[in-house]
């Protein structure tokens, strides 16, 4: 064997080796799930879920617990149908209330799930009932900021 050969082999492994581990970090830094068994999916529809995006954090008291699936428009009502996935260890009450919340001042929206106290719970695939839509902090700043203005 010439040496050139055995130098293409080392760099072969070398590149293949860096290939491996950029597929492990994008994997785990990603927060991909290739078996996802151990997760359900769970709904809620809220007549806002403006500044949700898909990949966003779900928590229960305070935990990040699951992620934010699919956000779409259900024809019907004109509501925002937010699509979750959530551990199966997960149990929420019946009465559970989802809302949008915003993480610091400007930061992200997520999905807070407050549990409730009912007996029972929702079922796998199931959908939180009671929900409370995103607060628009521009609508609100634009009311108190006309109200003041007429008053003076």
């Amino acid at each position: 064997m010439n040496p050139s050969s055995s130098i293409e082999i080392s760099v072969g492994v070398f590149i293949a080796l860096g290939l491996l581990c950029l597929a492990y970090l994008a994997l785990n830094l990603g927060e991909v799930d290739l078996a996802d068994d151990q997760s359900v999916p769970l709904s809620a529809r809220f007549t806002s879920s403006s500044g949700l995006r898909e990949g966003a954090h779900v928590e229960v008291g305070g935990v990040r617990v699951g992620s934010v699936r699919k956000i779409s428009l259900d024809p019907k009502t004109y509501e925002a149908r937010v699509e979750m996935r959530i551990p199966r260890a997960v149990r929420l009450q019946m009465d559970s209330i989802a809302s949008i919340r915003t993480s610091g001042i400007v930061g992200d929206k997520f999905v807070k799930i407050a549990p409730g106290g009912a007996t029972e719970f929702i079922a796998p695939g199931g959908e939180v009932l009671e929900t409370e839509a995103s607060i628009n902090l521009e609508e609100l700043l634009s009311k108190y900021i006309f109200s003041t203005d007429s008053h003076h």
